[in-house]
């Protein structure tokens, strides 16, 4: 395996993730008021769980680009599970740099899967979270090949 995606560096903006906030219905005024945050502990803004699928989707090379790279279709594929270790938090104004490891790869039945670990690091060089999560590709329109794999 290893097959390595490096995200580009990514600014975290207190608009971004009073957006994902939002979208979450977050309540929370951290979210939102500098003041509040840093009166909770925080030394700025932070981004809510979850925020790093903001880094892969709205990022300068994004997930999309990372299908490309490893030659996938992003119409075969699944969604398979997802799970979060977090690390340091996340605060707007920090820049987060991400590398996608493809560290497992295996068929079952018709579909293969794929097992991806994203790290992301602050400013810092900081382990703010690791991100786990499992591709499944439609193998159907492709017989017994999968999008060019054999």
């Amino acid at each position: 395996m290893g097959q390595e995606f490096h995200y580009a560096p990514f600014r975290v903006e207190a608009g971004k993730v009073r957006e994902f906030a939002l979208a979450l219905g977050l309540r929370d005024p951290v979210y939102f008021d500098r003041k509040a945050a840093v009166d909770a502990g925080y030394r700025g803004i932070p981004a809510p769980p979850t925020f790093t699928t903001v880094i892969d989707f709205w990022n300068e090379r994004d997930f999309y680009q990372l299908f490309a790279v490893w030659g996938l279709d992003p119409n075969d594929i699944l969604h398979g599970e997802q799970s979060f270790e977090y690390g340091q938090d996340i605060i707007s104004g920090d820049v987060i740099s991400a590398k996608a490891v493809l560290t497992d790869r295996f068929d079952k039945k018709d579909k293969r899967f794929y097992q991806i670990e994203t790290t992301y690091r602050n400013q810092d060089n900081d382990v703010v979270c690791i991100g786990r999560a499992t591709l499944i590709e439609r193998r159907e329109q492709h017989g017994a090949e999968i999008a060019g794999h054999s």
